[in-house]
């Protein structure tokens, strides 16, 4: 199974995306006989790329986050000290 293949949700996919939905209209019933799998297979693939991507930068973004949290407690901290 894979999400909505919608292209501007994928855009690192886009060119897969639309050979898979051709394959498809393409082939309307030898698509259930592994017609389109290598294009499935690569599709997969490259939705795992992305998805490490948008892993990785949204770490990224959450570290940054903490590191500003930790500094806006600690000032708050300070001025409740005072």
């Amino acid at each position: 199974m894979h999400p909505p293949l919608t292209l501007h949700r994928h855009p690192m996919c886009a060119d897969i995306i639309e050979q898979f939905q051709k394959c498809h209209a393409d082939h309307p019933i030898s698509k259930f006989f592994g017609e389109c799998t290598e294009l499935k297979v690569k599709l997969d693939r490259c939705f795992r790329q992305e998805k490490a991507l948008k892993r990785k930068a949204n770490f990224e973004e959450s570290k940054k986050f903490k590191e500003r949290l930790l500094a806006y407690r600690k000032e708050m901290h300070e001025k409740s000290q005072d």
